[in-house]
């Protein structure tokens, strides 16, 4: 990317986010050396802007949290940390980053969106492991900082968007087994998930791109089986709320379908949305519909005391 390039992506970035809040921060996950971590000289962050605007953000070796604050007068304490999706190959930072966070704070809800690394042999000594570190690590600092954020630390939860979801899924069943360092031991347990069409399953319904990025191409079974989340829940799972279209061909529903049955037959609370229509990457909007699955989730919120009716 030459230097005007680099110089629009910039103006439109800053652009985005100031957009989104009045009030915004960046915040390191790490000080010193990324975890997890080794040196490659020719792995740059790139970004990619589409012609309505939309930016894609690749190979990323510095992850950071973007803070987007609900104005004072409507914060509710609670706080959702975005996973955007990309199928673990770039991160959907407008359309499952942006406008999320926007709407989030309309509805007094603190935003952190989640610029993950992505699975890279290249920058990585486990690649498998490398978003789930990012994930635990944004977590614990906003839990440990939540007086600094003005948020409740027992009301901090994830959402993710396709890989994005399986993101969050992963941090949802897998919080007892902790890929960072840990001092406090602070819980990094989410108190709630919401999947939108997430990636979930390696098994049968996988979705093969977002597999082979974090676990290869040739994984053994015990690796398959420990990232298809459906058979990782128990009876610590957060409450979880699902949305998935019947005519998503790129992440078949039977991804949340599996997932929601298996939450409730440990008795999680849960709450399914399975439009007739709508594909796959909506986002916000799914426009086969009049439906608002983000406003339906809203309710969700305030029916399980992580939001009061505002």
């Amino acid at each position: 990317m030459n230097f005007f390039k680099k110089a629009i992506f910039s103006s439109i970035f800053l652009l985005s986010i100031g957009s989104v809040s009045a009030q915004d921060k960046v915040i390191k996950l790490y000080q010193g050396i990324v975890p997890n971590s080794k040196a490659s000289a020719g792995y740059k962050e790139t970004a990619e802007t589409s012609e309505d605007g939309s930016i894609r953000i690749k190979k990323i070796s510095q992850p950071e949290l973007l803070v987007f604050y609900p104005k004072k007068e409507k914060a509710t304490g609670a706080a959702v940390l975005i996973c955007p999706g990309g199928g673990y190959r770039l991160l959907s930072m407008t359309n499952e980053g942006f406008s999320i966070a926007k709407k989030l704070n309309e509805n007094g809800i603190t935003a952190f969106i989640l610029k993950y690394r992505l699975p890279s042999d290249e920058i990585m000594i486990d690649k498998t492991i490398g978003p789930l570190q990012d994930a635990q690590q944004a977590i614990k600092l906003i839990r440990e900082n939540a007086l600094e954020h003005h948020i409740n630390s027992n009301k901090i939860g994830i959402m993710g968007f396709s890989a994005g979801g399986h993101l969050a899924s992963t941090a949802g069943t897998h919080f007892v087994k902790m890929v960072i360092d840990n001092p406090n031991n602070t819980s990094l347990r989410p108190d709630f998930m919401v999947l939108v069409y997430p990636v979930i399953s390696f098994g049968e319904f996988q979705h093969k791109g977002s597999r082979e990025n974090l676990i290869g191409t040739n994984p053994n079974e015990e690796l398959v089986k420990l990232y298809s989340n459906e058979l990782q829940i128990s009876k610590g799972t957060p409450i979880t709320f699902l949305v998935h279209a019947a005519d998503d061909k790129a992440v078949p529903y039977q991804n949340s379908v599996n997932f929601y049955t298996n939450l409730n037959q440990e008795g999680i609370k849960s709450e399914m949305h399975i439009y007739q229509s709508g594909g796959h990457g909506f986002g916000l909007n799914n426009k086969t519909t009049k439906d608002s699955w983000f406003q339906s989730m809203i309710y969700w919120l305030e029916n399980n005391k992580m939001i009061n009716g505002i």
